[in-house]
């Protein structure tokens, strides 16, 4: 069972009255470091799903389309999969190990789900699928400047409640330093010799290296939004939820 995560930081769910923790859908290394950041306790809940099997993925195809629709997707895997393992508390045997137990009958949840693309030059680009590909990306970047694409969906149970969101940021790169001979591809090198995960990221995008960083002149937007989760999003989103679901209480007294 995965452990769940806190920090000293005011938890957004305390805050609204939400139940804890949550159920990250999500093996992203980068989300769970920006809901711990957030005081966000949470716990891993990740169910595949065939993400190229689903969206367009053509060029100038609307990219929030596409990230809504992976995040739904994954929430509603997640959900068939919490329904299913909750229908008999009676039992256990069919709990799966990575959903926490919790004391009260009646067990409540909040999932969060994800996605993100890079968009350069009118294509969507998703996590690269070779090192090659991975370079290829980066050395689009010092001539056309990449903007992350990136959903969240948040989802209640038992009450059915789901809402979401996309938040956008654009990375302008130094074209003179990522631009200069091999530069990108001695990058995406220098990163894999380091053991970073840079083939899981969209579009072989690490904002948060240091590394990349030295090539970076400005983002319009924010660092988490890149990093695959606005802070700004969730927070919105939790208290969207949090109202919908007072709302929900009050008709049915």
């Amino acid at each position: 069972m995965t452990t769940t995560t806190t920090t000293d930081v005011v938890n957004p769910l305390s805050r609204w009255g939400l139940p804890e923790p949550l159920l990250l859908g999500s093996a992203s290394f980068t989300r769970k470091l920006i809901l711990k950041e957030m005081g966000v306790p949470y716990s891993k809940f990740v169910r595949p799903i065939d993400e190229k099997a689903l969206g367009n993925r053509s060029e100038n195809a609307p990219p929030k389309e596409l990230v809504l629709l992976l995040a739904n997707a994954k929430m509603d895997r997640l959900v068939q999969e919490l329904s299913s393992s909750l229908s008999s508390l009676s039992s256990p045997s069919v709990r799966p190990d990575d959903l926490p137990e919790k004391k009260n009958i009646e067990e409540c949840w909040v999932v969060l789900t994800g996605d993100q693309v890079v968009t350069c030059g009118g294509a969507i680009l998703e996590k690269p699928e070779s090192v090659e590909e991975a370079k290829e990306f980066v050395t689009g970047y010092a001539t056309s400047p990449p903007s992350t694409v990136g959903s969240c969906v948040l989802y209640h149970h038992p009450s059915g409640i789901r809402v979401s969101g996309v938040d956008t940021a654009t990375i302008h790169f130094n074209s003179d330093t990522l631009g200069v001979n091999d530069a990108a591809s001695t990058l995406i090198d220098s990163l894999i010799e380091q053991g970073e995960p840079v083939m899981s990221c969209a579009g072989g995008l690490m904002i948060e290296h240091p590394l990349v960083q030295n090539h970076v002149d400005r983002i319009d937007g924010t660092e988490d939004s890149v990093m695959g989760l606005s802070k700004d999003l969730v927070l919105r989103l939790l208290e969207e939820l949090a109202d919908k679901l007072k709302q929900q209480q009050e008709k049915s007294k």
